[in-house]
């Protein structure tokens, strides 16, 4: 059964990575829109420079837009106490780098154990 290509939008992911940014900011969402069009903050500028010149890079921008141009790219996404490896697919396109690397660990209970306090005979 062969896979089905993915699209963005109606958009492969070729065809989002020869778009020019205006106009791939029209497909994302109101809220990564208009985060966009406002400018990238120091540390996300830092990290589309560092990104253009290395395939692996470390950053503390959670709140970075995935963009077209991160596509096949290792990133390392600090979450509080250590970086994660984030490696961007097309499939991740519009989400932000925070949200694929987790800042709490799953719940995990052991099973129920025997109290601290010795039995009573």
């Amino acid at each position: 059964m062969a896979r089905k290509e993915f699209t963005y939008r109606g958009r492969t992911a070729e065809e989002l990575q020869a778009m020019s940014a205006d106009e791939f900011t029209l497909l994302l969402p109101s809220s990564e829109r208009r985060k966009i069009t406002r400018g990238y903050t120091l540390p996300e500028q830092n990290l589309l420079k560092k990104l253009a010149k290395r395939d692996k890079v470390k950053t503390h921008a959670r709140e970075m837009i995935i963009l077209p141009s991160m596509f096949g790219k290792t990133i390392m996404v600090h979450n509080g106490k250590a970086f994660i490896p984030v490696l961007v697919l097309p499939e991740m396109v519009g989400h932000r780098l925070g949200q694929l690397a987790m800042t709490r660990k799953p719940c995990k209970h052991s099973a129920a154990g025997v109290t601290s306090k010795p039995e009573m005979k």
